[in-house]
């Protein structure tokens, strides 16, 4: 498993590639105007997790192999985008394929970076791209309804499907993201069967000026938030500008850097965390002497599940796994030592893993 994928996306020249650029550590062009970046820009980012270098020390790991997340820089939204203004279909092709969208908005002043409406304005920055969304999704609904209505003729199985694109079109021509929309477990694993926009999970970035450090809270900022709140996304406040900047340094000068502006953490770090439980997923690691890793899963995944993001036959000849909690792990300075004290648990197939499991999967070949 490759990990997550997000697609960062806004309006023009509200930061996105100097975002992706700070994430990569790449150089994505970041210019001031439209359609700087027509070729989605794609970067995988490592996970930071100071757990797997506690391992690794124990373990006398060869190698260290963090979870990553994939990152999408994608052309600047505008209006129309829906109807194929500027790059929208191929912008929303792109979309689809990421797993969670990183909504980035505008929220400082600066007149020698234009904006492609002409004001500061994140609110109704955040509109167009929902719009956008929204008819694309209405578009992709209409087309799917007429087949289904077709296929549904006389056919019980179909009834609940129906019921459920109905439900979610007359909620798109409310205005409204189906992610908004209450459904049942089993009427929502009918709609995930299709890659709607707006079902996906949303995390509202908002782009500040350095001066608004370490705060970073401003009018536009409670704007954002407000927003957000009621669709129940969070919403990450950084600096582009600072975390591009922060991204050129060694790590102990960017530490001592963000100690200086009176941050705890770098905005990047917060954004990937956030990216990890919106989404609901979880790290569990494997360690030993060839390396440490740590493997992406769902919560509420089973061990069986788990051993197969390692390989497949593991997942088929799955005997039992010897589980170990990270600080057990630590504390008893590696598995011999858990043994010993009674804290290395022999767990079935059904086990739901645990965020800092460290795990030994038995298996027949």
């Amino acid at each position: 498993m490759a990990g997550l994928s997000c697609g960062i996306v806004g309006l023009p020249n509200v930061g996105k590639s100097t975002l992706f650029n700070a994430l990569t550590r790449k150089s994505a062009p970041a210019a001031n105007y439209p359609f700087c970046t027509i070729d989605p820009n794609v970067g995988i980012v490592e996970v930071p997790d100071p757990r797997l270098e506690a391992l690794s020390l124990i373990s006398n790991s060869k190698k260290i192999v963090p979870a990553t997340v994939t990152f999408v820089d994608i052309a600047g939204l505008v209006r129309g985008a829906s109807e194929g203004e500027g790059l929208g279909n191929k912008f929303l092709a792109n979309i689809r394929e990421t797993d969670a969208i990183i909504l980035m908005v505008r929220c400082f002043e600066d007149e020698n970076i234009v904006h492609v409406a002409g004001k500061i304005d994140p609110i109704a920055d955040i509109e167009v791209i929902h719009l956008e969304l929204i008819l694309s999704d209405l578009q992709m609904i209409d087309n799917i309804l007429k087949k289904v209505e077709k296929q549904a003729k006389g056919k019980k199985e179909f009834e609940t499907l129906l019921g459920v694109l109905k439900q979610a079109a007359a909620h798109l021509n409310t205005n409204q993201p189906l992610r908004t929309l209450e459904l049942t477990p089993e009427e929502r694993l009918e709609l995930a069967a299709y890659p709607f926009l707006t079902d996906k999970k949303v995390i509202y970035v908002a782009n500040v000026s350095e001066s608004a450090l370490p705060s970073m809270d401003n009018e536009y900022v409670q704007m954002v938030r407000s927003y957000a709140k009621k669709e129940g996304s969070p919403v990450i406040c950084l600096s582009a500008q600072l975390e591009h900047e922060l991204s050129t340094l060694d790590p102990q000068d960017a530490k001592a850097f963000l100690q200086e502006m009176g941050l705890e953490d770098t905005g990047l770090n917060r954004l990937i965390k956030t990216a990890f439980d919106t989404l609901g997923l979880i790290t569990y690691m494997t360690t030993g002497e060839v390396e440490t890793r740590a493997w992406t899963i769902h919560k509420g995944q089973t061990a069986q599940e788990a051993a197969g993001k390692i390989h497949t036959d593991i997942e088929r000849g799955f005997i039992r796994a010897e589980v170990v909690a990270f600080k057990d792990f630590i504390d008893h300075e590696g598995r011999a030592g858990a043994r010993e004290v009674g804290k290395a648990r022999s767990e079935g197939k059904e086990y739901i893993v645990q965020d800092g499991d460290v795990i030994l999967f038995f298996h027949n070949p």
